[in-house]
């Protein structure tokens, strides 16, 4: 979701239900979006090292100069489709360029800094169509009941309707496994709820629950990974088998493909229905995770990457905001863990592996995780802007 003065932008994602011969343009479409963002990834290396200063607006034109002689298939596919995929690839530039600058600057390491890659068949398969400024086609993407209209494919059937209403400026055709989507980005008239309740909740999250509420609830955490690890493992002997090039390993590849498609689905629809039952509340606790770090140790990085941490915080930082909610974020060394919730004495001994502890000094038992969300849910008016924490808005 973007934000914008007068609106947002919304995104919502639907499964299509194509024909054959739709497909077909599919697969056709996406594979001249790849060459077209390969070509001009080629034109602008070549043309920064004879000292030009290229730009995603003239290899655009140069493209258009050059597609009906060099690369008469292009014709083929809506002319969005080539056009889009250079975009881009400008776009891809310019992250690369504000992270060129972090890293001289020392704020960002180089291996987290997004150099434009080659695309390859097969991943990430994808191509654009968008309503844009022409005026001659205002509605080149319509939307009708359960059906989309795309440019050169005509009306095309989904799995739901679209959930918003308002304008549609682009749509992104995309494969996953065996299966097509359609990305919906809509922009609609938006005001931010306006909360006069005042609940709180402190979010403590965890591997064995995902997470732990201040009030007692907790929501167990799917494991779709760990659930399906030895079948994945099966999978991928049985394709590593097959011969390059041969149907047996087109269908084991597409069999593996499914599989990770499930897996990410179900860790998605846990890490939606929470985030959706914590914007309920107009103040919402979570604690600071480095989640980098975390994933530096190989004995949990399998656990903590099954969970989603940070796709749960992107989803809770949007959610509030259009909920009218505030998100709270608790400094990384704020101790939730060891304070003692009732009398605040803090136990310096407490080990990772300790899931329930006594307090020496009033003798109360707590568990880990519910004392943890206990001290979240009071860290607003204890801790913030002390010296010990600090606070994040993420909406509101």
């Amino acid at each position: 979701m973007d934000l914008y003065t007068d609106g947002v932008i919304l995104a919502h994602c639907v499964r299509l239900i194509p024909t054959l011969e739709q497909e077909s343009y599919f697969r056709r479409a996406c594979g001249v979006a790849r060459f077209a963002y390969n070509w001009a990834l080629v034109e602008w290396q070549r043309q920064y090292l004879e000292g030009a200063k290229p730009s995603e607006v003239a290899l655009r034109r140069q493209l258009n100069a050059v597609k009906g002689r060099r690369f008469p298939w292009m014709l083929e596919v809506t002319k969005n489709t080539p056009q889009q995929a250079i975009k881009n690839l400008g776009r891809a530039y310019a992250y690369f360029f504000a992270d060129l600058e972090k890293y001289r600057r020392k704020e960002l390491p180089w291996k987290r800094v997004r150099v434009p890659r080659f695309k390859r068949k097969g991943q990430r398969d994808s191509f654009r169509a968008d309503n844009g400024p022409d005026k001659s086609r205002p509605n080149a993407v319509l939307v009708d009941c359960a059906r989309v209209r795309l440019p050169r494919v005509g009306w095309v059937r989904m799995r739901e309707e679209v959930r918003f209403a308002g304008r549609i400026l682009s749509v992104t055709v995309s494969r996953r496994a065996d299966a097509w989507y359609a990305s919906f980005a809509i922009e609609v008239d938006y005001e931010p709820d306006t909360r006069t309740d005042a609940s709180l909740v402190g979010v403590d999250l965890g591997l064995e629950s995902l997470a732990t509420l201040s009030d007692g609830t907790k929501f167990a955490a799917p494991k779709p990974l760990r659930r399906y690890l030895k079948k994945l493992g099966r999978l991928s002997r049985r394709l590593a088998r097959k011969r390059l090039g041969s149907r047996n390993r087109a269908k084991a590849k597409a069999k593996l493909a499914r599989l990770h498609a499930r897996i990410a689905a179900i860790r998605l629809d846990a890490l939606h229905k929470l985030s959706s039952h914590l914007v309920r509340y107009a103040v919402i606790v979570i604690e600071e995770l480095n989640v980098g770090g975390m994933l530096a140790n190989r004995c949990l990085a399998r656990a903590i990457s099954d969970v989603g941490l940070s796709e749960f915080r992107r989803q809770l930082e949007y959610k509030a905001t259009m909920a009218g909610s505030r998100l709270v974020v608790a400094d990384r060394w704020f101790p939730s863990s060891k304070l003692c919730s009732s009398c605040y004495s803090k136990n310096e001994s407490l080990s990772l592996s300790q899931r329930t502890w006594t307090c020496r000094s009033c003798g109360m038992t707590h568990d880990r995780d519910g004392n943890a969300a206990a001290n979240l849910a009071r860290y607003p008016e204890s801790w913030a802007g002390s010296a010990c924490g600090a606070e994040g808005a993420g909406g509101g």
